[in-house]
Order: structure tokens, then sequence, then C-alpha cells
């Protein structure tokens, strides 16, 4: 794979460009925005089984809208199917790789075959949706429309606002918001300097072709970390004492950071479990009811680690640190 194929291809990074004049890492936007509302004239309402979920365990973007599906208590409204950790060839003919799906249930734990249209990659739901799709950019997640056969969204956060409100007619759990309109702009503000500094944060650094793009980015990361520290430091979550939309948002990427970011992307100027607060949030996150459901240590470190051979090129998979994320934590001290 050439070097800089996989941001054009990896569902965290993707749809994605690069600035090769500058040798920092630059994503694009995301390519289907359609909203799903509890208006039933809308063209896409909010109906129990309508819709599916296409994920990957290994990405944060996605996992953060399977995270909601499993807060919220959707899993009998919104379906959804996991891809084979590994990037492999999307159709055959020519040399694009991305997400495909296993030919078994048995060929990978955890990952299916579609089981609505029988697609082998996410390539092939793409250009289902529109067949003169031609970005060469084919992320996850997906939500599809099994009524129109087609993509309604590919913007996670988009996505965890329509599961966080438009489906609570059907939720098992309506009254958990995590978007509160009391919160919203103090959400929308932190979820601003977090994505910037920390989820795209690692990506900057780990895709930097320059030395200085990458010193800028591993700086800008640390003063958020930093920064998500001493809030901590004062509270159990970003926004005060409830769990909220922002703390989902930071946790996809803490969750992968010492497993993967720190070596990775060169993300070791300091480790996450070197945070006191940082790391007993994480735990705290990790330990709320059907958060631990949505981590899956195993696809995450195959796929980084085995589908971008211009950072890791024979595949070698580090063997630790292995954090228990289930163990003990010290968070319940803010709860009095």
């Amino acid at each position: 794979m050439r070097p800089d194929a996989y941001v054009n291809i990896c569902p965290m990074a993707s749809p994605s460009s690069e600035n090769k004049d500058l040798g920092a890492f630059v994503r694009t936007p995301s390519s289907f925005r359609n909203l799903i509302s509890r208006n039933p004239t809308s063209p896409f309402p909010a109906e129990p089984g309508r819709y599916h979920l296409y994920i990957s365990y290994a990405c944060p973007w996605a996992s953060r809208c399977y995270s909601f599906l499993k807060l919220k208590g959707l899993e009998q409204v919104i379906s959804f199917s996991v891809v084979k950790s590994k990037f492999g060839k999307t159709k055959e003919g020519d040399d694009h790789i991305g997400w495909v799906f296993p030919a078994s249930g048995t060929e990978e734990v955890g990952a299916r075959p579609d089981p609505l249209n029988g697609a082998k990659s996410i390539r092939d739901l793409y250009e289902l949706a529109n067949p003169n799709y031609n970005m060469k950019k084919y992320s996850v997640p997906v939500l599809w429309d099994k009524k129109l056969k087609t993509i309604v969204n590919n913007e996670s956060s988009e996505i965890i606002r329509m599961f966080n409100s438009e489906f609570n007619d059907f939720a098992a759990n309506p009254n958990l918001d995590l978007y509160p309109s009391h919160l919203s702009s103090q959400i929308d503000e932190i979820n601003e300097w977090v994505y910037d500094g920390i989820n795209n944060g690692v990506y900057r650094c780990g895709f930097a072709k320059k030395q200085g793009p990458y010193n800028e980015a591993v700086e800008k990361l640390f003063e958020a970390l930093d920064k998500c520290e001493d809030i901590l430091g004062e509270q159990r979550y970003l926004c005060g004492s409830s769990l909220t939309e922002a703390d989902i948002r930071l946790f996809v990427t803490l969750i992968r950071f010492d497993e993967v970011y720190v070596v990775h992307f060169k993300c070791n100027k300091k480790m996450v479990h070197e945070y006191p607060n940082l790391i007993n949030y994480t735990k705290d996150i990790f330990q709320h009811p059907g958060m631990s459901s949505t981590v899956n240590m195993a696809h995450i470190k195959s796929h980084y680690y085995g589908s971008i051979p211009s950072i890791n090129p024979l595949g070698i998979i580090p063997i630790g640190p292995n954090i228990d994320y289930s163990s003990s934590h010290d968070r319940a001290r803010f709860s009095a």
C-alpha cells in the first residue's frame, strides 16, 4: 500500500485527504448527511426495525455510535453488524483495500457477514446506495435504511444525536439524555477542542509526514489531555456530574490510547494510565452498563497494527499493556 493510502480509506481517518506540501493530516467531511426524525412525515422517520448500523469495533467514530445504541437501549430497534478487523480487497479487479465482511460467522470472532444485502465490503454498500459514488472513501459507521436500501448517514456526530433523541418512543432508556439542552453549549465547546486536540489529534500525530506538523500536533494533543486531567480532578465527568455525549466522544480515544496510539501514532510523551484522573475516568465509563461490550481490544489492535503497512510494515502486534479497565476506580468520590 502506498504511504498515503490509509488516510484515504481508513474509517477513522476517512473521508480524508492530506496536505502533502505541509506534511500535515487534514480530514475532509462525510458524504451522506440525511437525518432521521421523530416526525412521521420525514423522508427518514424513526421506525423500529427499519435501520441498520454497520460498524467496526476498531473505529472510534463507529464505536461511539454503537455506544449510543447500547446506552439508549436500542438493540431491539436498530440492528447492527460488524466488519472484519483488518482491511481487505474490496472488489476483484482493482487494488482498493478497505473494510470487508467475513465470508462466514466463524471467520473472525465478533465479525459476521452482511445480513441484509450480501455485501462483500462496505464499498459495496456505498455503490449500492449511489452507483455513481466515486470518492474512493468507504468509511464506517454506515447507517442504512432497509426500506429504501440506501445510506442515511455516515457522519458519526450526527448519528449519535439521532440515536439520543429521535428513537425515544422505542428506546429502553428514553430518559437518558446525553445531549441535554441546558448543557448543549458546554458540550459543543468541549467537543470542539477535544476533537481538534485529541480525537483527530492522534491521527495528526500518526500521519504527519514532516517533523514540524508532528511536533505541533503532539504538543496540542498533550495540552488537551492535561486540560481534561485538570477538569476531571474537580468533577466526575467533563460537564459535571452527568455522563454526556462529550464523555463518550473522549472515551473512544482514551480506550485506544495506551494500547495503540502511544506506539503506533508516536503519542508517547505520556500514557493515559499515568494520568490519575483520566485512567480512573476511563474505567468508570467502561464499567457503565453496556459500554464494555462496545470495546473489542482484539479487533482494535489487529486493525491498527495490521492494516497500515506504511507505519507497521511487518504487522507485528505489541503484546501490552493490557490494562484491566474492569478494575476498581475512584470516581464515585464525586457522587455525593
